[in-house]
């Protein structure tokens, strides 16, 4: 993490396109990081990080589902716009919290 930054959230998920990992809010960004786990031994280990997106990239946040819930938004991309969509535990809460980072980093 770079200087300053704090992180606010923490979670294991999944996203839709990426797989298992562990998705991160700072004050600053979002980012995902690939995970590998094994049941023989129950061990999980962390890869690359695959997601890092600047807060300030991040254009639309939003929840849906209706038995898997999932905390979803929008980046701009040098391709255009990109939609994520992770299933966490408390998708409002991090919908809110997403939100709550962005609305700190413009004032």
């Amino acid at each position: 993490m770079d200087e300053g930054e704090k992180r606010i959230k923490q979670e294991d998920c999944n996203e839709d396109n990426l797989g298992a990992g562990i998705l991160t809010l700072t004050n600053k960004r979002l980012a995902f990081d690939k995970t590998k786990a094994r049941i023989a031994d129950f061990s999980k280990n962390v890869g690359d990080t695959i997601l890092d997106v600047p807060l300030s990239d991040v254009t639309k946040t939003w929840k849906e589902g209706l038995l898997m819930k999932k905390a979803c938004f929008s980046t701009k991309t040098s391709e255009g716009e990109k939609s994520y969509k992770f299933g966490v535990f408390n998708s409002g809460g991090w919908v809110n919290s997403i939100q709550d980072a962005m609305d700190d980093l413009e004032n």
